[in-house]
């Protein structure tokens, strides 16, 4: 959704029938906030709410990043770029 703010902002849940031990689900927090911090530019004023729906691990990391590129570029009335 779009925001008032003249930034994006990203909410991360992961529950706990996703990835039962805390350290698996703060680990796949991190990674999307890497991978939010890095693309923001690129990104207009939006609140987005990210919610795995599969458990990954480092191992994964590459899968995850082109799937996290392909749904932030399937909002194009909000990328800067368009």
């Amino acid at each position: 959704m779009p925001n008032s703010h003249s930034h994006p902002r990203m909410g991360v849940v992961v529950g706990k029938k996703i990835a039962k031990r805390a350290v698996q689900r703060n680990y796949m927090k991190r990674a999307l906030r890497e991978l939010f911090r890095k693309a923001e530019m690129t990104i207009s004023a939006v609140d987005v709410i990210v919610r795995p729906h599969k458990s990954y691990t480092r191992a994964d990391f590459a899968l995850v990043q082109s799937e996290f590129h392909d749904l932030i570029a399937k909002l194009p009335q909000f990328n800067k770029d368009r």
